[in-house]
């Protein structure tokens, strides 16, 4: 399989656009989650570009190995070749059509943050040095807290009757981050740290290890109870366009 991969966060960009526009031709729900993890690309390469980094060229060596490790599983898929197993998941729950977008971005955030990014993490890194890392880690977080009311409003397009449920709740303003954002990055800076001290001969092994744990986290997401798993479908049953134009509502995040 001749596998894309990006080289700058430039191509990382250009990549996730291709798959954006793939998506929106196939009626594909793997875009939704592309969608948004462009707009946090693009919010990272803004901040390298502003100096909001410590170290501007570490995070976009980061950034590229992040982003490759999907690439390389998008187009593993795309070949009928089997990636990482929480991104098979994934990808397969993107062919269903009960899942509710959330769902989606969720199953995403899922694979890429709690599997991808501690192994990304690792390999800009040494044992001595990793605990540089952690500053401009951090900004990642700050990046996504600063996205989450442009996500909300963009379900909101999707889903009118959001606005509502989000207000009577009492969580307008951090009901998308509640979803694990913030958890799924802690548990990926504290496996980096792990993954940075094993032996390379001992390194595959953990990753499948951790794989499997990640698609239990990704079965539950898909399938949360009787109860949950009902209110969503009723949420599914009221989402308004076609996939292709929910990918559309989402890229309008600022």
């Amino acid at each position: 399989m001749n596998t894309k991969q990006a080289t700058t966060i430039d191509e990382v960009i250009q990549f996730l656009d291709d798959i954006i526009e793939t998506s929106k031709q196939e009626q594909s729900a793997i875009g939704l989650f592309t969608t948004l993890y462009r707009e946090v690309t693009l919010k990272i390469k803004e901040g390298i570009d502003n100096g909001l980094f410590q170290d501007g060229p570490r995070m976009e060596k980061l950034d590229v190995i992040f982003a490759n490790r999907y690439l390389n599983a998008y187009y593993q898929y795309q070949a009928n070749e089997k990636p990482s197993e929480c991104w098979e998941f994934s990808f397969q729950k993107a062919e269903t059509y009960w899942p509710i977008v959330v769902q989606h971005l969720l199953l995403g955030i899922n694979a890429h943050v709690n599997l991808d990014l501690g192994i990304a993490s690792a390999q800009v890194s040494t044992v001595e040095n990793i605990g540089s890392l952690k500053s401009d880690f951090d900004q990642i977080n700050a990046i996504l807290s600063n996205l989450v009311g442009s996500v909300e409003k963009a379900l909101t397009v999707i889903w009118p009757t959001m606005t509502i449920i989000l207000k009577l709740s009492g969580k307008i303003d951090n009901f998308f981050i509640d979803f694990s954002m913030k958890t799924a990055r802690d548990g990926a800076w504290k496996f980096a740290n792990e993954f940075v001290a094993l032996p390379e001969n001992q390194r595959e092994a953990i990753i499948q290890e951790r794989d499997v744990k990640i698609t239990q986290i990704a079965r539950l997401i898909s399938n949360p109870g009787y109860l949950v798993s009902g209110v969503f479908k009723f949420i599914r049953l009221f989402e308004k366009g076609t996939v292709s134009q929910k990918i559309i509502d989402l890229g309008k995040i600022e």
